[in-house]
């Protein structure tokens, strides 16, 4: 998981014809910080039942990660999900069904790993598109992991999350680049305790 800096390892680098980085340009939004809510895992369940349809055969993998898929978290109400498919830089084999079924292009990352994020138009969902076998995929569940299994770390990270909340921030990239240094320690911990997600 990298904290976004729009700029790379990519999978099936091609020519992008297309508006690259934040679709539509940054945006002012107040970061809240929220008790853990158990509707987060529903309202992840019935988002995947919605993109598996969408997009079901091409579908090698989808999961709840982020902060919302960790019982006990405080969070941002904003679910996020991985899906992997054999070629995110395909676009053609997926963004016009999830168009369709009411998600939005917001992120298009040729040059970092053909990373792609959609989401809903009341933006609390956001649909991270990879390849497989972008490290990224491994990371997000490291660190999705390690903070399901160790309070210490989600304790640290909660408090960490909640101390940058409180201040101003331009764009919510911003807030989420402050949290890189935590973020790395905690997935530097799960390598170092070799937890592996499968």
């Amino acid at each position: 998981m990298r904290q976004r800096n729009y700029s790379a390892c990519g999978v099936a680098m091609a020519t992008e014809p297309y508006e690259s980085g934040l679709i539509g340009g940054v945006e002012r939004r107040e970061i809240e910080i929220v008790d853990y809510d158990p509707e987060w895992r529903k309202k992840f369940e019935r988002h995947a039942e919605t993109i598996t349809k969408a997009i079901g055969g091409s579908i090698l993998r989808i999961e709840h990660i982020g902060s919302t898929s960790v019982p006990g978290l405080a969070a941002k109400p904003i679910i996020d999900i991985l899906v992997v498919l054999p070629d995110s830089a395909n676009e053609s084999a997926y963004l016009p069904q999830l168009e369709a079924a009411g998600y939005v292009l917001r992120v298009r990352e040729p040059d970092w790993h053909e990373h792609r994020m959609f989401r809903t138009l009341d933006r609390d969902v956001h649909i991270h598109i990879y390849s497989a076998g972008c490290p990224e995929i491994q990371r997000n569940l490291l660190f999705r992991d390690r903070l399901r299994k160790s309070a210490q770390d989600r304790m640290h990270y909660e408090k960490t999350k909640r101390e940058l909340a409180a201040k101003s921030w331009p764009d919510m990239n911003a807030y989420a680049l402050a949290k890189t240094e935590v973020i790395e320690s905690i997935i530097a911990a799960a390598q170092a305790a070799g937890k592996v997600s499968d």
